[in-house]
C-alpha cells in the first residue's frame, strides 16, 4: 500500500513524496533509516536505495539488468518478489479481540472465517481514513499488516481505544515478503508445497526449514500472489531460495507503484488520508452489509464503528459528497503526474487535483487517480490537466486500469 519515486522521465515515474505515502527523492540514506532483514541482499542485488517510511528501501535493482520498467512488466508476465519488510505487523489477541477491532473498523471482523484475510479501514471519529490495512483470523489472535508510515500511530491508537479489551503486540521481529505474479504459485510451491490450492484472501501456516511462515494469497499489485510473514532469522535464506526459482526475479517500490496504480488500488497518504472518508474515496465496497444501516451490526456510536455517522449518511446519500475519487486516462501521451490540477474542460476552471498518475507501463497510456465534485465523476466525463502549464484532455474511466488476476479458484 506504497511506493516511491523515480526519474520523473520514466514511463512508471513515481509521484511525489508525501508524509505517508511515497518515500521522498532526498539524499541519499541518512543514519537514522532503519534496514529490513534483507538490506544485505538488497546491495547484493545492486538496488538502488531510497529512505521510504522511515527505512532504507530498495526503488529498483539495477544489478539484474532489468530496470524499473522491466520490473514492472516481469511482474506482469511471471513472478517478482518485493521486501515489504517495513510494514508494521501486528497481533489482537483475547476472546473480545474482533469485537473491539469492530469499533474501529467498518468491517465485518466477528465474521471473518479462520484464515481468511480482509481489507480494512481504520478510522477516526470524523470518519477520516487514519489507515488502510489487511487482518486475518488466525484462530486465536487477529493479525494485521499496516503500512509502513504509519504502523507507530496506529499502535498507539489502537493502544488507546482498544488496550483495555485485547491484548495488541507488535511484531518487529517478523519480516515480510511478497512474491507477486501469474507465475508465483508455480515459483512458490517447490518451496512450500500445497500453497497453490489457497484462494485468494485466504491465508495458511507453512514450515519452511523450521521456522515458522505464514502466507496468504494476496497482494497489492491486481496479480494472482502471496505476501509470506515470517521470522527476521529466516528472511534471507527463504528470500534467496526464492530468487533462485527461473520464475523470480526482485523487484523495487517503483514497480509496486506502478502496478497497484494500473489496478486503482488507493496509495495511503496519496489517495486517501485522514482528510478522507470511504465514500470519497469509492471504497464503499468494503464495508459489509452487516455493518451498514439495518445490519445486525450496524454504525452508531453505541457499538458501531467511529465515524458511522458520517460514514454511513455519505454512503447512504443522506450527506451530499464535496467530491469522489475517480479514474482518468489521458488522450495524449503526456505523463500527468500527481498533484497536477484538474479543470472543467468547458470553463476552465480548477475543480480538483490528481492524487496518483504516471504513464502506465502496461497501457503505454497516461492513467491517473483524482479528486473532483460529484457531478464531474460519472464515466465519459471530459476533464482537463494542467501539466507544466499546458492542458491535457482526461476522460473519467473505470478501474481497474488493468484486469486483475486474482486467484479465486
Amino acid at each position: 500500500m506504497s511506493a516511491p519515486q523515480s526519474t520523473p522521465s520514466t514511463p512508471s515515474a513515481l509521484a511525489a513524496s508525501t508524509p505517508h505515502g511515497t518515500p521522498t527523492a532526498a539524499a541519499p540514506s541518512a543514519p537514522a533509516l532503519q534496514r529490513t532483514p534483507l538490506h544485505a541482499l538488497h546491495q547484493e542485488l545492486s538496488a538502488r536505495l531510497v529512505p521510504f517510511a522511515g527505512y532504507e528501501l530498495p526503488v529498483q535493482y539495477q544489478g539484474n539488468g532489468l530496470g524499473l520498467l522491466a520490473e514492472h512488466l516481469h511482474t506482469r508476465a511471471s513472478a517478482s518478489l518485493f521486501d515489504v519488510s517495513h510494514m508494521g505487523q501486528v497481533r489482537l489477541s483475547g476472546p473480545d479481540a474482533a469485537a473491539a477491532l469492530e469499533t474501529l473498523l467498518p468491517m465485518d471482523v466477528l465474521g471473518l472465517g479462520l484464515n481468511q484475510q480482509r481489507y480494512g479501514l481504520l478510522l477516526a471519529d470524523d470518519g477520516g481514513i487514519l489507515d488502510d490495512l489487511m487482518f486475518v483470523n488466525r484462530g486465536d489472535h487477529l493479525w494485521l499488516v499496516l503500512n509502513g508510515a504509519c504502523k507507530a500511530a496506529d499502535l498507539a491508537y489502537l493502544q488507546a481505544r482498544l488496550g483495555q479489551r485485547c491484548a495488541i503486540d507488535a511484531l518487529p521481529e517478523q519480516a515480510l515478503l511478497a512474491l507477486q505474479g501469474p507465475l508465483a504459485a508455480t515459483a512458490l510451491q517447490r518451496l512450500l508445497p500445497g500453497i497453490e490450492k489457497m484462494v485468494f484472501m485466504q491465508g495458511a501456516a507453512l514450515p519452511w526449514q523450521g521456522h515458522a511462515l505464514y502466507a496468504t494469497r494476496s497482494g497489492y499489485t491486481g496479480e494472482d500472489g502471496f505476501e509470506i510473514s515470517l521470522p527476521a532469522a529466516a528472511a534471507d535464506a527463504f528470500a534467496r531460495a526464492l530468487l533462485a526459482q527461473p520464475e523470480v526475479q526482485p523487484a523495487g517500490l517503483g514497480a509496486r507503484n506502478s502496478l497497484r496504480l494500473e489496478a486503482g488500488l488507493c496509495l495511503y497518504g496519496q489517495d486517501i488520508d485522514a482528510g478522507t472518508t470511504p465514500a470519497e474515496a469509492a471504497l464503499g465496497w468494503a464495508i459489509q452489509k452487516v455493518r451498514r444501516s439495518g445490519g445486525a451490526r450496524a454504525g452508531g456510536f453505541a457499538g458501531g464503528f467511529a465515524g458511522a455517522e458520517r460514514v454511513l449518511a455519505e454512503l447512504e446519500g443522506r450527506q451530499p459528497l464535496v467530491r469522489r475519487r475517480v479514474a482518468l486516462r489521458a488522450s495524449e501521451r503526456v505523463p500527468v503526474r500527481e498533484p497536477a490540477p484538474l479543470l472543467d474542460a468547458a470553463s476552465g476552471q480548477t475543480i480538483g487535483q490528481v492524487s496518483s498518475g504516471l504513464l502506465s507501463p502496461s497501457l503505454n497510456q497516461p492513467i491517473a487517480m483524482g479528486y473532483v465534485p460529484p457531478e464531474y465523476a460519472a464515466l465519459g466525463s471530459q476533464l482537463h490537466a494542467v501539466v507544466r502549464g499546458k492542458t491535457v484532455p482526461m476522460t473519467v474511466s473505470a478501474l481497474p486500469f488493468v484486469p486483475t488476476r486474482y486467484h479465486r479458484g
